[in-house]
């Protein structure tokens, strides 16, 4: 059983930044690759970028590249996404996720944060 909690979110200006930050309970947060997602009003749930369990391999969705970067701190039970040059678009719920494998579909997570919200202003 993994309990997420994310923090980091709020409300920038277009062209901002925010970091977001997912702190895992229990002992066996390497185990899981981890993912954020995101969840817009009257949208599906989203892929935005993916971390495999060591860190060394990362997975980010087109919209985001080059802007969002995501990192993760196994000894911290942390994983991370930091968002620069943020968009009107990108405001949205970003929830974290923990899973087997590094994948950008939404099923193959097993456990989710409540997520925190992104608001970008124009």
């Amino acid at each position: 059983q993994v309990q997420l909690v994310e923090s980091g979110g709020g409300l920038v200006q277009a062209g901002g930044s925010l970091r977001l930050s997912c702190v895992a309970s229990g002992r066996t947060f390497s185990s899981y690759a981890m993912g954020w997602f995101r969840q817009a009003p009257g949208n599906e749930r989203e892929f935005v970028a993916a971390i495999s369990r060591s860190g060394t391999s990362t997975r980010s969705a087109g919209s985001v590249k080059g802007r969002f970067t995501i990192s993760r701190d196994n000894a911290k039970n942390t994983v991370n996404l930091q968002m620069n040059s943020l968009k009107p678009e990108d405001t949205a719920v970003y929830y974290c996720a923990a899973g087997v494998m590094i994948t950008s579909a939404v099923s193959s997570y097993d456990y989710w944060g409540q997520g925190t919200q992104v608001t970008v202003s124009s």
